[in-house]
């Protein structure tokens, strides 16, 4: 198991990498009648605009019963010198890509080789400064062979991920 640090879960506080996957298993073999969907999003709190403050970036990793509930785990991570939006975007696709590229394939492991719909969620819109961005971040993530979703359907970004920044 790649070790990707200390995550927080709201119910169970704070975990490791592998008690986290052992969670996201256990949540799926639960209800086994369900469709699941692991979603994996990062948002950030900007620092000052010239970089000279850290930027804290929260990667939400959440397993969606759909139609049934969710659990989520967090993790936060300090960066510095994000200079421009465009640095900032970026920053938190690869975050998520890298937590993905390291989680899936224990979590897949862990499921006996059963394929689970994963898809990384960005905090880009059509509205708004980052509507430019969007295909660039897309081909991000789905040339890293993950499925891209952005505003409105990226909750775990937008949503989840945002609470803790």
């Amino acid at each position: 198991m790649v070790d990707v640090g200390i995550f927080t879960s709201p119910t169970k506080g704070r975990i490791t990498t592998g008690q986290m996957v052992e969670e996201l298993v256990d949540f799926t073999k639960k209800e086994t009648d369900y469709l699941y969907k692991l979603v994996i999003g990062t948002d950030s709190k900007t620092g000052r605009p010239n970089g000279s403050k850290p930027v804290n970036f929260i990667t939400a990793i959440v397993i969606h019963r759909i139609g049934k509930g969710a659990r989520y785990f967090w993790q936060k991570k300090t960066a510095y010198k994000i200079g421009s939006l465009r640095d900032k975007i970026y920053t938190e696709t690869l975050f998520s890509i890298q937590m993905a590229e390291k989680i899936v394939p224990e979590f897949t492991n862990r499921l006996n080789g059963q394929r689970c719909n994963v898809e990384i969620h960005i905090d880009v819109g059509n509205q708004g400064p980052t509507r430019e961005m969007i295909k660039e971040v897309v081909g991000m993530v789905t040339g890293n062979g993950f499925n891209a979703k952005t505003k409105p359907e990226s909750f775990g970004a937008s949503y989840v991920a945002d609470r803790h920044t």
